[in-house]
């Protein structure tokens, strides 16, 4: 109806607590530094208040730590549920979000927005699972995330996390170099309820094309290479978005 007004359904709901990364954040970044030489580039893109989304590339098991342990506010990460088993009571009490990568996961959904709506910082990788890291695929969520809350998406390249040919398991060789690489934040407008997937689809193939651009530009300005070899540019429409892990609102 005309003039309706339909509250966002992720209000007042609280989201994961935040002492946990508070306390753990000078630990992570200490372990990290010192068993890797660790650069990091352009962290001033990170605005210093207010929400924020982090879209990475995930190519290493150290891209999570990495980012934890750069950037200077507390980070909530949405982490595959998998990690979750056997420690999934110590990840929460840190303030990360487990997801169900194989289904429509509404409760992973509404954390991740109570995290923006209270104004901080959310990491999340869109690619959805360690792969090349160069963006050649690419999930919805961060699209929808970006267009429900209006919260900035700030580019981030990590590099160096994964030996050239190994598995998505494998860890640098210590002292290795780790490049952590932000781009210039962009802000997709909010667009209230009800969210069309043609919308959301179109948003992301545009943060898809300008995620992988950044990583290439991360590589030349690093000299580092993804572990699976050059970047390439994703064609037009190769967004991955058959089953978009936050995509909840069911419009056509």
């Amino acid at each position: 109806m005309d003039g309706l007004e339909v509250p966002p359904y992720w209000h007042g709901g609280g989201g994961p607590p935040r002492f946990g990364v508070r306390a753990t954040r000078p630990l992570v970044a200490g372990l990290v530094r010192a068993a890797w030489k660790v650069r990091v580039h352009d962290l001033w893109h990170v605005p210093s208040a207010g929400p924020v989304i982090l879209a990475s590339n995930h190519t290493g098991i150290l891209d999570g730590p990495l980012l934890c342990g750069v950037v200077r506010r507390p980070v909530h990460a949405v982490v595959k549920e998998e990690m979750f088993r056997g420690v999934g009571g110590v990840l929460r009490n840190l303030g990360q979000i487990a997801v169900d990568r194989q289904a429509v996961d509404r409760a992973a959904v509404r954390s991740a927005l109570a995290v923006l709506d209270r104004g901080d910082v959310l990491a999340i990788y869109p690619e959805g699972a360690r792969c090349s890291g160069d963006f050649s695929t690419m999930r919805a969520g961060v699209a929808y995330l970006a267009l429900c809350t209006g919260a900035p998406v700030v580019p981030v390249a990590c590099l160096g996390v994964r030996p050239r040919g190994g598995s998505v398991g494998a860890l640098p060789a210590l002292r290795a170099t780790l490049d952590v690489v932000f781009g210039q934040p962009q802000a997709l407008e909010a667009i209230p309820w009800p969210r069309f997937k043609d919308v959301v689809q179109d948003r992301a193939r545009w943060l898809q094309k300008w995620l992988a651009a950044h990583v290439r530009y991360a590589c030349e300005v690093t000299g580092q290479r993804l572990p699976g070899g050059a970047s390439t540019e994703p064609e037009p429409g190769a967004v991955a978005i058959a089953r978009p892990s936050t995509d909840i609102e069911d419009v056509s």
